[in-house]
């Protein structure tokens, strides 16, 4: 692909591009670009905010240029301080290793397995010594560093900004160093981290890479950013039903959203279809990405029967509970049976409205519900699960 056009294309969706110019300029010289993009495993599982830049990176391979998937095991030790409000807690090597495993094989149903460079940093600092650390060090000041957003919050109100975090942009400047990277991609928050790696890099004389950031997804709240801690995410090793249906839940403008920056398809093509099958295209091809086109079928089958003709589910999820245990709350078997993580969860769905007990809204937070019984509990819109005692 020509150089402009390849510009062009990807540039769609992006937050920023530091700058086009440079990056034609690194296009005309006819070689496979050098593309990096590092990925802390500080999380086990992945959602679809994490995929964005996953989604760009393939974009770059597919046009021919060598994307290395960089695996943070050093610098998750240390901890991103981008858009933090205090210093995160430290993770075990062996927290980071069991979610570096993970992040592989999610990563891997967006890229091509055979084409991606898989690299860790840990690679280069674990053999890193003191002097070196202080040489790298010496390549940025405080004054520049103070200018950082998060850290100018927390250092003007008292709090704590530690010479840890300080360490963090370098130790990822440098990485683009070791792996003489032309291009780095990242989300919009990690601007500051990615200038830094430009300055590192005309210091150890190599050119400085180009910068291309993602806008942050939103999460299915509409919102704030997609995050487990908001709980407004979709998770890409949720069942594929469950993925199908917060699929379908976002509002239309939302929907455009999610397409731009989670799929290649031609948005002015799919802004001819009507809203419901635009959504529904949208839910089969993510499911498809991460499960099957089996599934994602069955997905949107099960979704029309019971949002479409107002039915339920033609399997349902069976638990059984033991009427020995102290159950008879339905708090305590909603959270028992997984269908809601904690008790102030189910608390607040049922005082929502967002529980039904056998066809019926429950909505006093103390209701009991018999053990000598089946029941069909249905928490949400989506979640349905058959409950019987022995």
């Amino acid at each position: 692909m020509d150089p402009k056009k390849q510009v062009a294309f990807l540039s769609r969706g992006a937050a920023e591009l530091l700058t086009p110019s440079e990056l034609e300029a690194k296009l005309h010289k006819g070689k496979p670009l050098r593309v990096k993009a590092g990925f802390d495993p500080t999380i086990a599982d992945l959602h679809l905010g994490h995929t964005v830049v996953m989604q760009k990176l393939k974009q770059f391979e597919e046009l021919g240029h060598q994307v290395i998937f960089l695996i943070g095991d050093a610098t998750a030790r240390v901890g991103d301080p981008s858009g933090q409000s205090k210093t995160r807690p430290t993770l075990s090597a062996k927290e980071i290793e069991q979610n570096a495993k993970t992040y592989l094989d999610q990563a891997f149903k967006i890229l091509d397995k055979k084409k991606t460079e898989v690299r860790r940093n840990s690679e280069w600092f674990k053999k890193m010594n003191a002097m070196e650390i202080v040489d790298l060090a010496g390549h940025y000041n405080v004054a520049r560093m103070l200018e950082r957003e998060d850290f100018k919050k927390r250092y003007t109100e008292g709090g704590q900004v530690t010479i840890q975090e300080f360490i963090y942009p370098l130790m990822q400047g440098y990485d683009s160093v070791v792996l003489k990277a032309d291009v780095e991609l990242g989300g919009s928050d990690q601007k500051f981290n990615l200038a830094v790696a430009r300055d590192i890099q005309r210091a150890h004389a190599q050119d400085p890479e180009v910068i291309l950031t993602m806008p942050l997804l939103v999460g299915t709240d509409g919102v704030k950013k997609m995050s487990k801690s908001y709980g407004n995410y979709i998770g890409i090793t949720e069942p594929p039903k469950e993925i199908f249906g917060k699929l379908m839940a976002l509002s239309d403008e939302m929907m455009w959203h999610y397409y731009e920056l989670l799929t290649d398809e031609d948005l002015s093509a799919a802004k001819k279809m009507h809203p419901k099958e635009a959504k529904i295209a949208l839910a089969k091809a993510i499911v498809t990405r991460y499960h099957s086109a089996k599934e994602a079928e069955a997905a949107a089958e099960e979704f029309e029967k019971v949002f479409g003709q107002k039915g339920k589910p033609g399997e349902i999820e069976e638990k059984v509970l033991s009427r020995k245990a102290p159950l008879g709350s339905l708090v305590q078997v909603i959270v028992q049976t997984g269908l809601v993580p904690s008790k102030s969860e189910a608390r607040r769905l049922i005082e929502q409205g967002g529980v039904t007990v056998d066809d019926q809204k429950i909505q006093d937070i103390h209701a009991q519900i018999t053990t000598t019984s089946d029941h069909l509990i249905k928490v949400g819109k989506r979640r349905f699960l058959r409950v019987r005692f022995e």
